[in-house]
């Protein structure tokens, strides 16, 4: 989880002023957190109190922060802004940026796929959001099961990328010329690039400078691709450090709760 908001708070400063430079400073006082981080706390704070009613959450930690740096997309903006927010058929990302929380708590398929599910189909109901985010749910949830088995390494990777495919039929044979400086909100234009930079990269910060340097939808990329990382080669300890300061107080006990919970 905290991989993704490491993503979304590095990609931040790059969303709508996109760089190609792999070097680009990793922090600075122009960055801070997204949509994505706070729907991604909100479904960790779903998961603490045990609900299944992930709108609920999304829709009330939104709403405490109506705007937040990039500010939320149209139809979502007005999801937040309902009294009584219905979902609207949506294939965005934002149903895939969120959901890491879920491929951490759970440790069987099975249930990651149906809470992944339930997760995006609160606003992203159409079968490419929840597509898009059971695909990265079920990512995180096989990268956690190949670092436990210390199995993190080509074959574990060969494994974890032909499982998830198999589940979307993402193809994810992509070129680096068809997809930088290339701005797509879908789940289907988003997740098969993150699962393309996560099978080609070599640790966690490479996997984020990935991300964000190909100059597309830096913040959500990143998230997604982040989240993913953080179950195959876990986090630097100053990374999370200098993210945690980016963070209002009541994110920061969701965040503590949930990894105390999950003995991590």
């Amino acid at each position: 989880m905290l991989g993704a908001i490491i993503g979304d708070i590095v990609g931040s400063r790059w969303e709508f002023n996109p760089t190609n430079d792999y070097n680009f400073e990793w922090l600075s006082d122009e960055n801070g957190f997204t949509d994505d981080t706070i729907c991604t706390v909100a479904v960790a704070d779903a998961l603490l109190h045990g609900s299944e009613d992930y709108g609920k959450y999304i829709h009330e930690w939104c709403q405490r922060y109506p705007n937040p740096m990039g500010g939320y997309g149209g139809r979502f903006a007005q999801w937040v802004r309902s009294d009584n927010p219905q979902p609207y058929n949506s294939f965005g990302n934002g149903a895939a940026m969120r959901v890491s929380p879920i491929g951490m708590w759970f440790d069987n398929r099975e249930d990651v796929l149906e809470h992944a599910k339930l997760s995006a189909a609160c606003s992203h109901n159409h079968p490419e959001g929840i597509k898009g985010a059971q695909t990265v749910a079920i990512s995180v949830l096989m990268a956690k099961e190949l670092r436990e088995n210390n199995h993190h390494d080509i074959c574990g990777m060969k494994e974890l990328m032909s499982y998830a495919t198999g589940l979307s039929h993402y193809d994810i044979n992509i070129r680096k010329e068809d997809v930088e400086n290339r701005f797509d909100e879908t789940c289907q234009g988003t997740v098969p690039v993150a699962l393309w930079i996560i099978y080609q990269s070599k640790g966690f910060e490479d996997v984020i400078r990935r991300a964000v340097s190909l100059g597309a939808d830096a913040d959500t990329l990143g998230a997604i691709a982040g989240g993913i990382a953080e179950a195959i080669w876990g986090i630097p300890e100053r990374m999370k450090k200098q993210a945690l300061k980016y963070l209002p107080d009541e994110m920061k006990t969701v965040i503590s709760d949930f990894y105390d919970q999950k003995g991590k």
